[in-house]
């Protein structure tokens, strides 16, 4: 199923604490628009970009993409974006999309 924006712009809209999906940490979300999710840690702020996540989900459907979370985010660099996979991880587990991490283990 592809990721509905209206959900996640909805979900996100005002911000939200997202648990991390590994070390019991929380990711800062501030806030989410039509084309992006806002977030930040005490050190940087960034945002995700709906392509990005977009595309990442419909490769997860396709099966190019794990969806283990640490596997996800060495694929989503590779054939989406580097662009925060980490934090796209925690948005997709919370989200429903990835499943419990089992760690990383390399497949090659």
């Amino acid at each position: 199923m592809p990721l509905d924006w209206s959900v996640v712009s909805q979900r996100y809209a005002n911000g939200a604490e997202v648990p991390t999906v590994a070390g019991n940490k929380i990711l800062q979300v501030t806030g989410a628009d039509d084309q992006k999710i806002y977030i930040k840690s005490p050190l940087w702020t960034a945002s995700l970009s709906r392509e990005n996540l977009e595309k990442g989900v419909t490769l997860i459907e396709e099966g190019l993409i794990d969806r283990e979370p640490g596997q996800f985010v060495e694929d989503y660099r590779i054939y989406v974006a580097d662009e925060r996979a980490t934090s796209a991880a925690h948005i997709l587990k919370d989200l429903g999309i990835l499943t419990e991490d089992t760690g990383y283990y390399p497949t090659c």
